[in-house]
């Protein structure tokens, strides 16, 4: 039998959620982002109001994205085309360990800069 690893699992990163369906909302990741894994940090494109993995700073035509404000639930490919997606985008509690940032975001203090700007919109890391 081979070593296959498994990626994270769906919704393994997040602690807890509010009532309803306050915490989760359907929107659209942007074709090209490939493919993005559960908790994925996420920051909304101001001209498309898509998203995409929120970079450390300001991309051309990806603008607004920097501010992170939601993650990812569940894996997409959306290396060929937009993708509807699941987000946690408000009132909800995370495991920091287990989110996925950009590659730009690749040290301590850029990742404590997204988990603030997550904590804005009201996601609290653990």
């Amino acid at each position: 039998m081979g070593n296959k690893e498994m990626g994270p699992r769906a919704l393994a990163f997040l602690l807890s959620e509010a009532s309803g369906k306050r915490s989760l909302d359907t929107t659209t990741i942007a074709s090209g982002e490939g493919v993005l894994e559960p908790g994925t940090v996420l920051g909304k494109v101001t001209g498309s109001e898509k998203y995409v993995a929120s970079p450390n700073a300001e991309v051309a035509g990806k603008e607004g994205a920097e501010t992170a404000s939601a993650i990812l639930c569940y894996r997409v490919d959306a290396t060929n085309a937009d993708v509807e997606a699941v987000l946690v985008t408000a009132d909800a509690e995370v495991k920091s360990p287990m989110l996925v940032f950009a590659a730009s975001v690749n040290d301590t203090d850029k990742q404590q800069t997204k988990l603030k700007q997550l904590r804005a919109v009201g996601i609290k890391a653990r």
